[in-house]
């Protein structure tokens, strides 16, 4: 399944929240879309909620399928709690990180704000979107006119989102580090992660 490129409001209308940034039109149709919308009370299945939880993860973070599907296996890999550490490993996405430091207005935006070679890691350029940081990670906007514009833009217009603990921006001079992998706590919090896991475990 490629990656989500549609309406974002209609995303948000089918599951019953911001998944993606909310318009006038979401907040005058909150209910689902299509014309039995506003009267639909139609009761899910065990499969279908855990599918819905699944997918609205995915949009969040903005990712295929496949992307979703390799980086679970990964986290089921791993020693220690699956749901915790799949959460841990979306945000410590690269494109996830320019996104929540404000450098970018939206995970898609973020993403390819990385993928035009904006941002280095460590001094090295990185333009692979899902690269992973780690503990301790350096991140920078490249000396560039044209990134130290975007990337100052889109901080004007994220000003109302707070950067997490976990990261440490300095404004000025547009450089980032990461000060430790992120926690349960840090994670996103509207997912019943088990739900995911139990999906995928069937």
């Amino acid at each position: 399944m490629a990656r989500y490129t549609g309406p974002t409001t209609r995303i948000n209308r089918r599951f019953g929240q911001a998944i993606f940034a909310p318009t006038k039109a979401y907040e005058r149709k909150p209910h689902p879309p299509g014309q039995h919308g506003p009267r639909l009370r139609r009761k899910l299945s065990d499969y279908a909620i855990g599918l819905n939880e699944k997918q609205k993860l995915r949009f969040m973070y903005g990712m295929t399928e496949k992307q979703f599907r390799l980086t679970f296996e990964r986290a089921k890999n791993k020693r220690g709690v699956t749901g915790e550490i799949f959460l841990q490993m979306l945000e410590c996405r690269l494109d996830n990180v320019i996104y929540r430091l404000g450098l970018a207005k939206s995970r898609s935006a973020a993403r390819q704000f990385v993928g035009h070679g904006h941002i280095a890691v460590n001094g090295k350029k990185t333009d692979i979107a899902s690269f992973m940081v780690k503990e301790g990670d350096e991140i920078e906007v490249r000396e560039r006119t044209s990134s130290r514009q975007l990337a100052t833009r889109s901080m004007e217009e994220s000003q109302a989102r707070t950067v997490p603990e976990w990261l440490t921006l300095n404004a000025d001079s547009l450089k980032a580090t990461v000060n430790r992998i992120p926690s349960a706590e840090d994670t996103e919090s509207s997912i019943n992660v088990q739900l995911i896991v139990e999906y995928y475990s069937r």
